[in-house]
């Protein structure tokens, strides 16, 4: 039971290990970015540690002043170009009169689609509509299960109940999942992705076509009810996905901005008044101008560190979820529990 439930999240369904997955999708930004800038610190020390003098080095060249120059020069540009880049989504935000009617008529249109399957009025806010969508596939899968249960096809019924047990158990997990999540949090989306409605959708309409000679009316509106409701879960995943991405992006500009003035002043400082004279002695067998020099040039690449720290999130998720709707790109997503030739030879 629960190998079946892990094997359909999205870390089952890739078959990365909990360390990878912690790193590219679970871990806070500011955690994460913590832990690169104390390797960065630690690397720094170590090459101090077993290079030439670090002293020797200042007193003799000006490496270290063209070093931390040409960081202030990276920080000041890396900024520049993250606060462009915020102006860049915001942007897409701003738009005509007609451009916004056309949106909420679109967002309306939905959200009337999706409310006629529920029977009421649908949730506002989006953990609460996606966990609805996911109660009802788990609701319209045991109909078609109910439906298909005095079917003469043995073979259908067979397949019919493994399919809806995977999706219901998938039902539960997910839906437990955003009970405790609020968007704007990664915890929405990552339980998003945990439900793999592709797939899901694939393999109804498969075991749809593969017995449609055997199939009454009723089996076949049960059918086309857990379709329908799979197809409309796929575009609300996307949307808050667009709108996870533009807060992920807008948090990352922030997150630059409180990071890169730290960063800036810590190599100006470094460069205009670090004397080698006035850092005397050492500490665990390190020259203590190794320590400050490593401590001020961590400092300067904290904002890279949280660069590269939510830019691992975005890319992993752009990556895994490139395709909308019934086309599945990775062999990773095609889940073995419904994947009936394997299971029933």
């Amino acid at each position: 039971m629960d190998e079946l439930l892990s094997s359909d999240t999205l870390r089952g369904r890739t078959g990365e290990s909990r360390i990878a997955h912690w790193i590219l999708l679970d871990a806070n930004r500011w955690l994460l970015a913590g832990l690169l800038s104390l390797v960065v610190f630690t690397t720094f020390v170590g090459l101090g540690a077993i290079s030439p003098p670090l002293r020797e080095s200042m007193e003799s060249a000006a490496s270290v002043d063209t070093a931390f120059q040409a960081l202030i020069a990276a920080v000041l540009t890396g900024v520049t170009l993250v606060v462009s880049i915020n102006q860049l989504v915001l942007s897409q935000e701003l738009g005509r009169l007609g451009d916004q009617q056309t949106w909420m008529n679109e967002a309306m249109a939905y959200r009337q689609r999706v409310e006629d399957l529920f029977g009421t009025v649908g949730p506002p806010d989006p953990s609460q509509f996606l966990q609805s969508l996911v109660q009802t596939s788990s609701d319209r899968a045991e109909a078609l299960q109910e439906a298909v249960t005095d079917s003469d096809d043995e073979t259908l019924r067979h397949r019919t109940d493994r399919l809806v047990e995977n999706i219901c158990q998938n039902s539960e997990e997910v839906s437990s999942q955003l009970e405790t999540s609020d968007f704007g949090e990664f915890g929405v989306l990552r339980s998003g992705l945990n439900y793999n409605y592709s797939w899901k959708i694939y393999a109804v309409r498969r075991l749809r076509h593969e017995h449609e000679d055997t199939l009454g009316d009723d089996e076949r509106a049960a059918f086309e009810e857990l379709i329908d409701v799979l197809t409309l879960f796929g575009p609300a995943l996307e949307h808050f996905k667009s709108l996870y991405f533009q807060w992920e992006l807008v948090r990352l500009t922030r997150s630059i901005l409180y990071a890169g003035l730290p960063g800036a002043v810590a190599a100006t400082a470094t460069v205009l008044y670090l004397d080698p004279g006035s850092v005397p002695g050492a500490t665990l067998g390190v020259d203590n101008l190794v320590w400050l020099v490593s401590a001020s040039a961590t400092i300067a690449l904290v904002p890279f560190c949280l660069l590269g720290a939510y830019v691992l999130r975005i890319a992993t998720i752009s990556k895994r979820t490139g395709s909308l709707g019934p086309f599945i790109l990775r062999q990773a997503e095609r889940t073995a529990a419904i994947d009936w030739e394997e299971n029933e030879e």
